[in-house]
């Protein structure tokens, strides 16, 4: 180490050495040593020996000891002024967030804030929420509210009375996390038991509610659960597996859906007082005292005006909840689509009329003793950047009823549960309360995850029916033809849309990339707003996005929106809800239920997938083929059964169905086949058309079994999958 460090000190002294070495730094006399260690490092003055007074000489050639001394004083020197500053700007940091108002809060650029709302708006949102019936979960209130006293929850029943009161349970603290159930009790019904000769699954029960708190336990992926595993205990609950169950044990745990029992009369709880908020235990050094404390503010923003709501709704329970619709909360599924119809939204509608409990198996005129759902198209008929024209709503219809795609759903059987609505961004945004005022100031509609798209004024997309005269122009794109000319606009758009539909009418959106696989009833009996989990990660996907109408939620929503850049990306979203500590107010549902495959398209549950098992999205479309037996084998019974619906993630441009690529919905709907299929095949002879099975694929794929099976429910051929027949 020495000869390394200092070659030329070592280099006069190896007459000094014994005849061994020691391989430890060695000196000829404790005077050297001694000089060595007070040395600087620095050899511009070389000590001399052979006098009794030491004189020191200037080296001519420090060599590169000195150079690497110098280099290791400066680095010291650095390192204590960075360290210094580092103090310095946290002591700062400090200093500013306890002396600072709420307003004048200085947050790091590097952990900006989307927060807008000071506490006494948040507690506003949680308590007209929970009052309003929307709050049917046991989840906790987050501490950072700050509510002192419970709030009383209609959609929860009243808690069991403790006997015993363990003397380990802590004191309760300062701040409620509970609310107080006063709600009607819960029956929680039985699985379906087997019946004997049914070939078909029963319906769910008018009325019943799905306890989300319940499958949330079962199909929590943070809790290890796997979606295999969720998809059996929906399924056997819900008694999709009539027939085929091959479980020997009780299955009597395995139950989530619930009836609300009626009220006894002389069972009348109190409305909830405001709680107060929590503020810190004495005043801020500036003497005053910050009732938002702890909550960290979007920087250059003012904190936003008390929230202006309507009188919490009075939730119908018990022996008042009627099985007719409620005409102000229609049980409604929204979608939106942008371009031409084609067979996307055609196999969304068709699995809707397969699945859903819409009364087609009565004849017509007789009524349905269940609130029948509705699914409401909402269809942008241009560029997303385009401004509809007078006559947009004509042509929309028009265009519709000479589109083979999507002239069936037209048919009178279809009106009361298949509507058709246009989509003009001006009027909608001008009917929402939160954004009417200030939407026009902004330098965009189009931000998505903080990737802004502008249109420029010189360059508008013109109206709804202009022609693309730029394919490549994303301003000018209309749907999406390939992977290469993806409409981001029209995406970007519907992100918004989703809010602004579901805040303004109720119910449930739907991505158009959705495919229904069972009965919603017990969906909509949950009351509270719910999106599902992105994946693996801890942020929301509103591919599925159920919100109640007019809510406080939606208005919190529509304003941290518009104060962020109006960004509505999910992961946008799930921040905004996060930081104002409002997450429980919007479930969290598992992926399982709607997106059954995503996590394993991602990688993860690869060792126990459910099925069938899809390394890929595409897998949907064109099935690998060592797995292509089993589409036809297992039929619609045997895709993802359990889960409500499956997202298949976009693909807008794979057919559902290669070697049919047209509605086959029988002779109804004759003409629009012929058309469709001119269209499909525009070199062939009409005249030489024929059905030979040799001119299928051999292999069929998921997509194509899927598509064929609703279109077989429509011509008659089968009934859906609860065993009823189409009547015309």
């Amino acid at each position: 180490m020495a000869t390394r460090y200092f070659p030329g000190f070592q280099r006069d002294t190896t007459r000094d050495r014994p005849f061994y070495d020691p391989h430890l730094p060695s000196y000829s006399s404790a005077v050297r040593e001694k000089l060595h260690l007070q040395s600087s490092g620095s050899q511009w003055l070389v000590p001399m020996t052979g006098s009794t007074r030491r004189i020191r000489l200037e080296s001519l050639s420090p060599g590169p000891r000195f150079r690497l001394a110098r280099v290791g004083r400066r680095r010291g020197f650095i390192c204590r002024c960075v360290a210094f500053l580092t103090v310095v700007f946290a002591i700062a940091v400090i200093i500013l967030m306890l002396l600072g108002t709420e307003e004048s809060h200085w947050t790091p650029p590097f952990r900006d804030s989307t927060l807008v709302f000071g506490r006494e708006n948040l507690q506003r949102i949680w308590k007209w929420e929970i009052e309003s019936g929307h709050y049917p979960s046991n989840g906790k209130i987050p501490e950072q509210i700050g509510f002192t006293s419970a709030i009383l929850n209609p959609a929860l029943p009243p808690a069991k009375a403790h006997t015993l009161i363990s003397p380990f349970t802590p004191p309760p603290g300062p701040v409620t996390t509970i609310t107080r159930g006063v709600g009607p009790r819960r029956t929680y019904l039985e699985n379906q038991k087997q019946s004997v000769g049914a070939a078909y699954p029963p319906r769910p029960i008018p009325g019943s509610i799905a306890d989300l708190d319940i499958i949330l336990e079962q199909c929590n992926f943070s809790e290890g659960k796997y979606v295999r595993d969720c998809l059996e205990f929906l399924r056997v609950s819900a008694g999709l597996d009539n027939g085929r169950r091959l479980r020997r044990g009780s299955v009597d745990e395995w139950k989530y859906a619930f009836m609300e029992e009626d009220r006894l009369e002389e069972e009348s709880f109190p409305r909830a007082t405001q709680a107060a908020p929590i503020v810190p235990a004495g005043p801020y050094p500036t003497g005053r005292q910050n009732s938002n404390a702890g909550l960290m503010k979007k920087r250059n923003v003012q904190w936003e005006r008390p929230l202006e709501l309507p009188p919490p709704e009075q939730p119908s329970v018990g022996s008042n909840r009627s099985t007719a619709c409620d005409p102000e909360n229609l049980r409604l599924f929204h979608m939106f689509w942008a371009g031409p119809f084609n067979e996307k939204p055609y196999v969304a509608l068709s699995s809707f009329l397969f699945t859903q409990n819409l009364g087609l198996h009565l004849e017509p005129g007789q009524e349905l003793d269940v609130c029948r759902p509705q699914i409401w198209l909402w269809i942008n008929p241009g560029p997303a950047a385009a401004v509809p024209n007078p006559t947009a709503l004509t042509d929309m219809y028009d265009a519709l009823k000479t589109n083979p795609w999507a002239a069936p759903f037209l048919h009178p059987r279809f009106k009361n549960v298949i509507k058709f609505r246009l989509w003009n961004t001006t009027e909608q945004l001008d009917s929402n309360l939160e954004l009417r005022d200030e939407w026009r100031k902004m330098d965009t509609l189009f931000n998505s995850g903080g990737v802004t798209v502008s249109v420029p004024a010189e360059q508008p997309a013109g109206s709804s029916n202009a022609t693309l005269s730029k394919t490549g122009d994303m301003v000018h794109r209309l749907g999406s033809k390939s992977e290469a000319t993806y409409d981001r606009l029209s995406v970007i758009l519907s992100d918004m849309a989703r809010f602004i539909v579901t805040h303004r009418y109720g119910g449930i959106y739907l991505d158009a990339d959705t495919i229904f696989l069972r009965d919603w009833e017990e969906l909509w009996g949950w009351k509270g707003a719910f999106a599902y989990r992105w994946s693996y990660h801890e942020d929301y996907n509103t591919a599925v996005l159920h919100l109640n109408k007019g809510s406080a939620l939606g208005s919190f929503l529509f304003r941290t929106a518009l104060k962020n850049g109006f960004d509505f990306h999910p992961v946008a979203v799930s921040k905004y809800l996060k930081e104002a500590h409002l997450e429980n107010l919007l479930l969290r549902v598992p992926d399982a239920l709607f997106d059954p495959a995503w996590l394993n398209t991602e990688g993860y549950q690869m060792e126990r997938p459910p099925y069938p098992f899809f390394a890929g999205f595409a897998d949907f479309f064109d099935t690998p083929e060592v797995q292509s037996a089993a589409p036809q084998a297992t039929g619609f019974e045997g895709f993802f059964r359990g889960a409500f619906s499956y997202h298949f993630h976009n693909f807008w441009w794979k057919p559902f169905d290669l070697a049919r690529n047209w509605p086959d919905l029988g002779p109804k709907f004759a003409g629009g086949e012929r058309a469709a299929r001119a269209a499909a095949n525009p070199h062939a002879d009409p005249d030489d058309w024929s059905n030979k099975i040799t001119d299928d694929k051999r292999d069929l794929d998921w997509a194509t079994v899927l598509k064929r099976t609703f279109e077989a429910y429509i011509r008659g051929e089968r009934p859906n999958m609860y065993g009823e027949w189409l009547r015309w």
